[in-house]
């Protein structure tokens, strides 16, 4: 909602947190860009192991490969990127703070996963965790 329909935030999130120029509406589109092709490369190297629900599959695996070598959640992590360039394109506050809300709420739904995963692998899922950070890569 913050993002598409400018009438029904309070005003003061319609202002400008950007300059409105062609660099920074461009700039915006490449890191939406980038974020959504990351995120539709981890999807796509999951494959058959992605589920919508957190789930434990016959003969599931633990992924390290691919995008998941440089982030253990890379698929949330392109689509936080994807949705900071729609709002750096966006250049208003609104959408700012629905990048803020989506993230927390990415957290969250990460938490979960993680104490999923940690059960379903202890060892090597605690190894995974230190050797790779949760969103941004070479960040931890």
């Amino acid at each position: 909602m913050l993002f598409a329909s400018p009438p029904l935030a309070p005003s003061w999130l319609s202002e400008r947190a950007l300059p409105r120029t062609l660099f920074t509406y461009w700039i915006g589109v490449a890191v939406l860009l980038a974020g959504l092709a990351f995120s539709i490369w981890a999807r796509r190297h999951l494959a058959g192991w992605w589920s919508s629900v957190v789930t434990l599959k016959r003969d599931h695996q633990l992924i390290r490969s691919g995008p998941y070598r440089w982030t253990r959640h890379p698929i949330y992590g392109g689509l936080l990127m994807g949705l900071l360039g729609t709002a750096i394109a966006q250049g208003e506050w609104r959408g700012f703070l629905a990048v803020l809300m989506i993230a927390i709420a990415f957290l969250r739904k990460i938490a979960v996963e993680e104490r999923f995963l940690r059960h379903a692998f202890p060892e090597a899922y605690e190894r995974y965790r230190a050797e790779v950070p949760a969103l941004i890569p070479f960040v931890y």
